[in-house]
């Protein structure tokens, strides 16, 4: 059966990713093709949800993209699926402007999505009645179909969690899951462990659905929440392959927006995917893109990989076109420094990485190209956004740098990317959309140096 909604919570870390993510390969299981995104510039949990589903997951995100772009988005990849589920972040209500526009409420109306609440019940009974009242009358706009109690502490809490809902409000509640170890995944400073550097993430996926179906009315939900899809998904041709691009996905890189990815090829540039822990060069190439991640926690295995160090050095100082973010920014410099050690990397950019038990630059952030960006027709004002618990130290002072910081931290002293070479490497995370054409212009940069050679 067709059917699409969103999951999301009365605040942050209500578990409503494992719900998801066990709602995710549940439904699967029953041999429909889901298709799921999450609101906001997060990369972990798109990582998780996409393992579940075994298709690529989308970001939503209201800083970045218009209203139009995220519509089509949906609408493109929920045409061609039975069932769609959105993640939200933080809480259904919580975004940064006081009035709203920008919160999850406001995605779920702007897609004309119904809402499952995840409620963390932990230390609540009756209370949950006047919590959920709010949330119903907050926003008439929002269609709150029901709700998944979540971190129930046996069957007494739950008969008494049901029991007021049920006497205070109307809305269904579509199951109770109690605490259960089994369905923790181990955390880090920015989330969940992301899924490609879990060895034992498949195992893990698969034992949460089972919790999961055994938990909650899966087929209720799917029967209430019929799918609303009515337009069809927009196909672009593809251009044939002129170019090449190389990009690490391995367990130290993969944080990657698979629109942008998609984008790539669609205008005519293979991707040539390795690995920076175990390949010893890097594959032909035209071009190389290194995202984001968590180098910090493979510093032995890239360290010791001193053949791949030397050929992305040789080839970025030779003049390989090369774009790099946060954790390819941190690769490619002199060392990481973690809990006092310190580890030899690429050494194109004269600077080392210090790692920090508090965040240096995390959310959104607002950047404007300076005079010396190494691209054309970049736009005048960029929305990003930033998550690193790291800085860069002893920084080369000849560095010109691509982007003033209006709004985050950047590099140094409010700037950001730096440029060496045909190198631009940068703390912020860009995404190719409507306001900000990266991918195009880093093609158009590489064609342009191809033609030189």
């Amino acid at each position: 059966m067709a059917s699409n909604f969103y999951i999301s919570a009365a605040h942050k870390s209500s578990g409503k990713t494992i719900i998801s993510l066990g709602l995710c390969r549940a439904i699967s299981n029953l041999n429909s093709k889901v298709q799921s995104f999450k609101k906001g510039p997060d990369y972990i949990d798109p990582i998780w949800l996409a393992k579940a589903t075994h298709q690529p997951c989308y970001n939503l995100d209201f800083f970045n993209m218009s209203p139009e772009e995220i519509l089509d988005l949906y609408n493109n990849h929920s045409a061609t699926s039975d069932v769609s589920i959105v993640e939200g972040n933080k809480g259904l209500f919580d975004g940064m402007s006081v009035d709203g526009g920008d919160a999850n409420a406001d995605l779920a109306k702007s897609l004309n999505l119904p809402v499952i609440l995840v409620i963390d019940t932990n230390g609540m009974t009756r209370g949950i009645a006047p919590l959920l009242q709010g949330y119903q009358n907050f926003d008439h706009g929002v269609n709150i179909q029901g709700v998944i109690l979540n971190k129930v502490g046996g069957d007494r809490h739950e008969s008494k969690l049901i029991n007021a809902i049920e006497h205070y409000t109307d809305l269904k509640v579509y199951g109770s899951v109690q605490r259960n170890k089994e369905l923790d995944i181990d955390e880090r400073h920015l989330g969940l462990m992301p899924a490609n550097e879990d060895d034992k993430s498949e195992i893990k996926i698969n034992r949460i659905s089972e919790i999961i179906a055994d938990s909650i009315n899966i087929k209720k939900i799917l029967s209430d929440t019929p799918n609303n899809i009515v337009s069809q998904s927009k196909t672009r041709e593809s251009i044939p392959s002129s170019l090449n691009i190389a990009i690490p996905k391995d367990a130290a890189f993969g944080f990657y927006y698979q629109d942008d990815l998609n984008l790539f090829e669609e205008l005519g540039t293979k991707i040539s995917y390795f690995d920076a822990i175990k390949d010893s060069k890097l594959p032909e190439c035209d071009g190389l893109f290194i995202g984001g991640g968590f180098p910090e926690m493979n510093l032995e295995e890239l360290s010791s990989n001193k053949s791949l160090l030397t050929d992305i050095q040789n080839k970025i100082n030779a003049g390989l076109p090369t774009y790099a973010e946060c954790g390819g920014l941190m690769y490619l410099t002199n060392n990481i420094e973690y809990l006092g050690r310190g580890f030899p990397m690429v050494g194109v950019i004269n600077a080392n990485t210090v790692m920090t038990q508090r965040p240096v630059g995390r959310g959104y952030v607002e950047i404007e190209p300076t005079d010396s960006h190494p691209w054309e027709g970049v736009s005048k004002k960029i929305s990003a956004h930033e998550f690193h618990y790291s800085r860069l130290e002893n920084i080369a002072t000849d560095y010109k740098y691509a982007y003033n910081v209006l709004r985050g931290v950047g590099i140094s002293n409010k700037k950001d990317g730096i440029i060496t070479k045909n190198l631009l490497a940068t703390y912020s995370h860009l995404r190719s959309v409507g306001g900000n054409l990266w991918v195009q212009q880093f093609i158009e940069f590489i064609k342009t140096l191809k033609g030189k050679r």
